[in-house]
């Protein structure tokens, strides 16, 4: 799983490409460094069938309960990890 600063910093690249691709009009244009990146974000996504990051019920309740903790959802010390993935899918 990637980190908060890797997750930031693919968002900013693929910002400053689309940014950069509407300017040039072309791919080709852009930086090799930002083209590889593009490809290797691409071939994830691929890999998880297009659906973002791990699915909630592949997560351990401890990491459920820290995302219901970031998102302060009330009652959440006593919530089962059904519980959890049921509220947090609800709070998006």
């Amino acid at each position: 799983m990637a980190t908060r600063k890797q997750t930031t910093a693919a968002k900013r690249n693929i910002k400053k490409a689309r940014a950069a691709a509407q300017r040039q009009r072309t791919i080709a244009h852009l930086p090799a460094a930002v083209r590889s990146d593009m490809g290797r974000q691409a071939a994830r996504a691929r890999a998880r069938g297009g659906r973002p990051g791990r699915a909630l019920e592949d997560r351990t309740r401890q990491q459920l309960y820290d995302e219901a903790k970031k998102r302060n959802i009330p009652g959440r010390s006593t919530m089962g990890k059904w519980d959890l993935v049921k509220a947090l899918r609800k709070s998006r």
